[in-house]
């Protein structure tokens, strides 16, 4: 399976913070904001990923990523002139996708759970079609929703609806077999002009090949689009790092742990981060 990363977009809501920033590389807490969606691939099992942004950004993350090496992966990049929708981004990533199965995270989506990695493993193992992942929320008219049997097979999706018909929210992380790229290059630009990743997900469930995985409890979802959702974010992760005393999406601990590194790259890595608390993190897991 390839990961695409989608880093574009305006951020909008965030300005003036993204007036001259990429959102996905505001910080959240103590890492910038993409590293927790990379760290969900890393953490799947993915080292071929495409990271998609703006003409003016996309060289503040070769600059801070370049091209993976130090961590075990391979990382390319590919320029969204402008929003053009999610569903774009399988188009532009077309070729480097390939004959695979293709993973799409939003840049700006944090997950967070103890079974996360393991239940994304095994998602892709049974993939057939799309799976889509949802997460209660006490407000789904905001988001678009899905409703599921009892198998989790989807029944309907709709975006924003009035009259919600559950509480799932779907999050911006999308499994899909390699069909995804044909559906993606037959759908027609919505009233806003945009490929839209809901018409996409809705081709997948009338062919009944749709299924969702309710998050749920013991997982934790961030869409950080917003000053106080960035915030919140922020706070979670500084409540966990400093009660447990870990690191949550530490790239470098995820390649060791994931095997991409060994012990001496790890603390290769570290050394050069060592004047921060995190370098100090990462060299106490090379045993420096």
């Amino acid at each position: 399976m390839r990961g695409i990363i989608l880093a574009g977009g305006s951020g909008s809501r965030l300005r003036p913070l993204t007036s001259i920033h990429s959102k996905q590389l505001l910080p959240v807490y103590d890492k910038p904001m993409i590293y927790y969606p990379l760290s969900v691939l890393l953490q799947t099992g993915i080292r071929e990923i495409l990271i998609i942004s703006t003409p003016a950004h996309l060289g503040m993350y070769r600059s801070l990523l370049g091209d993976g090496r130090q961590l075990g992966i391979s990382l390319s990049y590919e320029v969204q002139d402008e929003p053009k929708g999610l569903a774009e981004a399988l188009l532009i990533g077309r070729e480097f996708v390939g004959s695979e199965q293709v993973c799409l995270i939003l840049g700006d989506n944090i997950f967070y759970g103890h079974r996360l990695p393991d239940m994304l493993r095994e998602e892709v193992e049974r993939l057939d079609g799309c799976t889509l992942f949802g997460y209660p929320v006490s407000d789904p008219e905001r988001y678009g929703v899905a409703s599921v049997d009892a198998e989790g097979t989807i029944l309907t999706l709709e975006e924003k609806p009035t009259a919600p018909r559950s509480n799932l929210a779907v999050t911006g992380l999308y499994l899909y077999d390699n069909d995804a790229l044909a559906h993606a290059s037959e759908l027609l630009p919505s009233a806003r002009g945009e490929l839209e990743i809901t018409d996409l997900n809705l081709r997948y469930v009338k062919e009944g090949r749709a299924r969702l995985v309710n998050l749920g409890r013991g997982s934790a979802w961030f869409d950080t689009g917003t000053h106080d959702s960035l915030l919140e974010a922020s706070l979670f992760v500084q409540l966990l790092e400093k009660r447990q005393g870990i690191r949550i999406s530490c790239l470098e601990e995820v390649a060791h742990h994931m095997g991409y590194i060994d012990n001496e790259q790890l603390r290769v890595l570290a050394k050069e981060l060592s004047s921060s608390n995190y370098g100090q993190y990462v060299l106490s897991l090379a045993g420096a």
